[in-house]
């Protein structure tokens, strides 16, 4: 069969011949692999960098961690992979499918969700969020970060603040929901002033963050309190594409109800998960379906994987391996 495998960690992922994987117990199910998106998590797999990157294989590796398969009787499923899952055919966990509905095409609900997993699971299991609170979802120009601010809004938030770098996605995300916008691309004085100017009038229930580094150092610094009783704030790193570390003050801990926390694959606990095989994911697939959610994507052939692996892609959209 066809796939797109990585001989050496670090090189890019070539389309080429490998043997058809084989199931090897019940759980295991072979499906016909329609559409598969590209992540940040798969090209940290690839290259080695990402902390749940497997080792070294001397017979390369098939990269791709989920996608959209065709089961033999027909049904089109969401899947999360046991063998690699960009190639023509993959091994999926039975117990980690999702029946898709009718009216959403294979490529919108490949790019979903890894998107879904990266802000509902957030928003649900660790910030917790209830209807009428505002969100600032640090980074959202990117693929997920437009997906947070519709599932947050979907989820209730009354005021949703986006920040980013890129000026011109960051003014489309006022159509997806957001209600507030900050360019990072300001100094630092401006940033934390608009930041200070929001909190005092609607103070900050919830960050998610995709980028940490320096821009969570200005955001945790409006934060801090001065001795008076202050609103909770819960703060979720769900990325770290601006650096994996910050200077953070002990005063700031002290001085606010503050809690800090992480959303990612070993965070979640297995009750979790089941939900968002469960719960989650068919809710959101259905919204797409339904139109009520806006999936921004550019599809290629898989034959072309080499070539578009590392391509820049504008305005936050998910690349998307058609097979």
């Amino acid at each position: 069969m066809k796939a797109a495998v990585v001989y050496k960690k670090g090189e890019l992922p070539k389309c080429g011949e490998f043997k058809d994987p084989i199931a090897s117990n019940e759980n295991e199910v072979l499906v016909t692999v329609k559409a598969v998106a590209i992540t940040n998590l798969d090209k940290g797999k690839a290259s080695g960098k990402h902390y749940s990157s497997e080792e070294n294989n001397q017979n390369g590796f098939i990269v791709g961690s989920d996608g959209i398969g065709v089961l033999e009787n027909g049904t089109r499923v969401y899947a999360r992979g046991i063998s690699g899952t960009i190639a023509e055919k993959a091994l999926v966990e039975k117990n980690r499918m999702v029946v898709l509905p009718d009216g959403i095409d294979d490529a919108t609900a490949a790019a979903m969700p890894n998107a879904v997993a990266g802000s509902a699971m957030a928003l649900r299991f660790r910030a917790e969020i209830k209807e009428g609170e505002t969100v600032l979802i640090n980074g959202a120009t990117g693929f997920t970060g437009q997906m947070a601010i519709q599932i947050a809004k979907h989820y209730g938030a009354k005021k949703i603040i986006a920040t980013g770098r890129n000026d011109k996605t960051l003014q489309s995300l006022l159509e997806l929901g957001a209600d507030e916008i900050i360019s990072l691309k300001q100094d630092d004085e401006s940033i934390i002033s608009k930041l200070k100017e929001i909190h005092q009038s609607t103070p900050i229930d919830i960050v998610l963050d995709y980028l940490w580094g320096h821009s969570a150092e200005l955001i945790l610094s409006i934060l801090k309190g001065n001795g008076n009783f202050t609103p909770k704030t819960r703060y979720v790193s769900v990325g770290s594409m601006s650096g994996d570390f910050i200077q953070l003050s002990a005063q700031i801990l002290r001085s606010v109800d503050l809690q800090l926390s992480g959303s990612g694959l070993g965070s979640w606990s297995k009750e979790e998960v089941k939900l968002l095989f469960s719960e989650i994911l068919p809710e959101m697939f259905l919204l797409a379906s339904q139109n009520k959610l806006k999936v921004n994507i550019e599809t290629f052939d898989l034959t072309a994987i080499e070539k578009m692996w590392d391509s820049d892609v504008s305005d936050g959209k998910r690349l998307v391996v058609v097979i």
